[in-house]
């Protein structure tokens, strides 16, 4: 069985490969569990100096595995969806992320954590959370009208409308578009093998005062997003909208 998460390491990079392009590399719960742990892993390796996040160049991911959320959803903030979300919070090495694709749901939201985000201008982003009966997570809520103004994160959030690559790098979720999608992952290689010439410690101090204003805030929003998100699941109107995605795909 191939593995839907493949861990590189090279030199003082651990990338974390999603791997499951027959799905689109959707997410399953056995996924988060896998980044999660990586993510727990690199945090405390002196060996590590950054950890890099990509799909194919094709892909980075569908978001989650709807077929996999109905059979058995996150009930509480101790799924693996909450400790891959705080795992990637409170990793202390810089975090880049290598997109090309679809990026959808919380394979946006991630990138809001990320410390890099290198795209393909013809990426495809979108966090259709309403459209499927549900609500918005991983800090999107709180992250998005700051960083775009209430109306744009409103088009986002609550109309679910997708945004390519090269808008993704104008309203500054990525770092910067590239021309195709082998672009963007060597661009984000060539850039994360860079943290080996760094001094490990500077970089880690000046993380933690970067995040530090926003990190109770941001943390107190993603508990309160997941416990209105995990009550939605429940809801005949998710529970609707989600049945019907998964007989349509």
């Amino acid at each position: 069985m191939t593995e839907a998460i493949l861990l590189e390491r090279e030199r003082g990079l651990l990338t974390l490969r999603l791997n499951r392009p027959d799905k689109k590399n959707a997410l399953t719960r056995a996924m988060y569990s896998r980044l999660a742990e990586a993510l727990k892993q690199a945090n405390g390796d002196p060996e590590i100096n950054a950890v890099l996040i990509s799909g194919s160049a094709e892909c980075f991911t569908a978001g989650n595995d709807i077929a996999d959320f109905i059979e058995q959803p996150p009930s509480d903030l101790d799924s693996p969806v909450f400790h891959f979300m705080l795992n990637l919070l409170e990793c202390r090495k810089p975090v880049i992320a290598a997109v090309a694709g679809a990026a959808v749901g919380i394979g946006t939201t991630m990138l809001l954590h990320c410390d890099l985000v290198y795209v393909s201008r013809d990426a495809r982003l979108r966090m259709p959370f309403v459209n499927l009966g549900l609500c918005p997570e991983f800090g999107s809520s709180l992250i998005l009208p700051r960083l775009l103004g209430q109306a744009k994160a409103a088009e986002l959030l609550l109309l679910g409308e997708g945004f390519s690559g090269e808008q993704a790098a104008q309203w500054g979720i990525a770092t910067q578009a590239l021309n195709s999608g082998a672009a963007a992952l060597s661009k984000a290689r060539e850039m994360a093998l860079r943290f080996d010439e760094l001094p490990a410690e500077a970089v880690h101090i000046s993380k933690q005062l970067m995040r530090a204003p926003d990190r109770d805030l941001l943390r107190k929003v993603i508990e309160e997003e997941g416990a209105l998100f995990t009550q939605r699941l429940r809801s005949p109107e998710a529970v609707a909208a989600l049945i019907g995605f998964v007989q349509r795909h």
